[in-house]
């Protein structure tokens, strides 16, 4: 039992008060209690034993005793009482209608009481039948999102977000490294490729206790780990099974003599393994899972490792992020691969935001943890009044927030002998006919200027195409925010010209964002390469709205090789604040 299955469990219980029409108060304790699980590095179910000392739980912000009650049960017995009791009530099922677009807890209890509708088949026959639209608060068009929104949870209940598939990968080798002998695990497949979302999970594990003759062992050992909810298969190198949210994994016990040749065979992609087995046939090799080898006596070429595979080809080495059959092979093959950004290669973040509007943290506790992660410069960028659920900013809050963000930096540039420089910005709205949500005298103060799109997804193509050119041709906008408004598994892009776009940005200066937080990954890969060919200016930010997600900047690197780019095609490779503003379009 994990802190993320305790937060999950606490949260859903939550919603399930809330379809219950429970006490407010008792709702918000549960949320509370979900995110202050979230946010621990500790093990709880270390905490919870019977052995421990209750004070540590009761230790934590958002845990009364009740609360710490339940995640005892929690982890003793996998459940607690009032979730079971809910369940019976209203049905596991439920719980799966709130994946869904627009069905918060209180519509699903709406609809649970006209129609008794308890899981996705009944819904989408609801939907269809009409039976939605004569309910409070709903009608056609909710009808009609709804059905598009069962469409697309479908199409993506079977795939998880890279941050996603990491966490999972990183908690199960930490249990498989506990076995005596283990050397190395590492994630192969989509995630290894740095996919923005994967199907499943393949783990290759190496070490003196995955040798052939002693192998056994270390297979029992994984076959048994606590995260397991089935297990799949059990062979005589490789163990299957998921895990409780479903995601399969596949963990594969190999002798270090034949890793390289594993690794590369796993990671894929499927095409690029193909063009690579073509290439080992006309040189006379051939190439699997178990080695590189020689047709005429099956003698092994390479296989310990990936460098000698590619190089006994006659390739340079390909970064897994280029595995794609793009272009990769031919370029390995004339020494022309590009010389990949990496994490160490920024100097800076321009989006994010702090307690001023919908973030967690103060301007000084994020300065100072872009400091800790080798930053030079941040922009705190908090959002405009548009976006009244987030408390965004009027233009008087606006100018006395950029006030105190000059006088942060100021203390933190004496404090620090001016290290960390802070950027005072905003993320202004960009609103339905593509005017910006704050008057430009106050953008005008502004030394990063972020537009998006945050509202009205829905209008036409030729319609939101002109609404982000007008706002682009706003002299004050330097950065244009995430400019697909695509939600991994959650949202699609809107509708939008991009090509016109990244021309007109391009031809003003105004640089691109790809936001790094891997629910958003936006610019996606392709659109990165698209926007380097129209010579567009691209910095890679990582939307934080506390502290611990400007480690989100690791998703966005990857995102960044994926499309092939290197340091100098990113802004904020800078190695100052001001060569960085410098390169950006320049203020009026």
């Amino acid at each position: 039992m994990d802190n993320i299955t305790i937060a999950r469990i606490l949260d859903e219980t939550a919603s399930l008060l809330e379809i219950d029409a429970a006490d407010p108060f008792r709702i918000r304790s549960y949320r509370r209690a979900a995110e202050a699980v979230e946010q621990q590095t500790t093990q709880l179910a270390t905490l919870a034993t019977p052995e421990s000392d209750p004070k540590l739980l009761l230790a934590i912000p958002g845990i009364g005793k009740g609360m710490a009650a339940n995640i005892r049960d929690l982890v003793a017995t996998g459940s607690m009482p009032l979730r079971e009791e809910l369940l019976q009530k209203y049905k596991p099922t439920m719980l799966e209608l709130l994946r869904l677009p627009g069905m918060g807890p209180k519509t699903v209890a709406l609809i649970w009481s006209a129609l008794q509708v308890s899981d996705i088949d009944a819904l989408e026959a609801a939907a269809k039948a009409g039976h939605l639209n004569r309910l409070p608060r709903l009608g056609e068009k909710f009808a009609a999102k709804l059905l598009k929104g069962i469409e697309d949870y479908r199409r993506n209940s079977s795939r998880f977000r890279i941050d996603q598939a990491h966490e999972y990968a990183e908690k199960i080798s930490a249990l498989i490294r506990a076995f005596p002998g283990i050397d190395t695990i590492t994630p192969a497949g989509s995630l290894r490729r740095g996919r923005e979302t994967v199907g499943d999970l393949d783990l290759l594990v190496t070490g003196p206790a995955c040798e052939p003759n002693v192998v056994a062992a270390a297979v029992d050992h994984v076959a048994s780990l606590p995260l397991i909810d089935k297990l799949l298969a059990k062979g005589q190198n490789k163990v299957s099974f998921t895990l409780r949210n479903n995601l399969q994994v596949d963990v594969r016990l190999l002798p270090r003599a034949s890793y390289g040749a594993a690794l590369q065979y796993f990671t894929g992609s499927k095409m690029h393994n193909v063009a690579l087995r073509q290439r080992a046939l006309k040189q006379g090799l051939t190439l699997s899972e178990y080695a590189l080898a020689r047709l005429e006596d099956n003698t092994i070429v390479a296989a310990e490792s990936e460098e000698a595979i590619y190089n006994a080809l006659g390739l340079d080495y390909i970064p897994p992020e280029l595995r794609e059959n793009s272009g990769e092979l031919e370029a390995a093959a004339n020494h022309t691969l590009p010389h990949l950004i990496q994490l160490s290669d920024l100097r800076g973040d321009l989006h994010m935001h702090t307690n001023a509007t919908d973030g967690r943290d103060t301007i000084r506790q994020m300065a100072e943890a872009a400091l800790a992660r080798g930053l030079s410069y941040i922009a705190i960028t908090d959002h405009s009044k548009a976006l009244a659920m987030t408390n965004g900013l009027d233009d008087a809050r606006a100018l006395a927030h950029i006030k105190r963000i000059r006088e942060v930096n100021a203390e933190l540039q004496q404090e620090f002998d001016g290290r960390i420089t802070i950027l005072p910005g905003i993320e202004v709205d960009i609103l339905a006919d593509g005017a910006l949500d704050l008057d430009d005298a106050t953008l005008a103060q502004m030394d990063i200027v972020i537009a998006s799109v945050h509202s009205h997804f829905s209008q036409p193509i030729e319609e939101t195409t002109n609404r982000v050119l007008r706002a682009i041709e706003n002299p004050h906008v330097r950065i244009l925010g995430h400019p697909t408004g695509r939600l991994i598994l959650k949202r699609e892009p809107f509708a939008i010209n991009l090509d016109t776009i990244l021309r007109r940005a391009a031809q003003l200066g105004v640089a691109v964002e790809h936001n790094a937080h891997p629910a958003r990954a936006d610019l996606n890969d392709l659109n990165l390469r698209l926007a380097k060919q129209h010579d567009c200016k691209i910095v890679v930010n990582t939307d934080a709205h506390a502290t611990e997600e400007l480690d989100m900047m690791r998703y966005g690197v990857t995102q960044l090789r994926r499309a092939w780019l290197t340091p100098p095609d990113i802004l904020n490779t800078q190695p100052t604040a001001q060569d960085l503003l410098t390169q950006l379009r320049p203020k009026p």
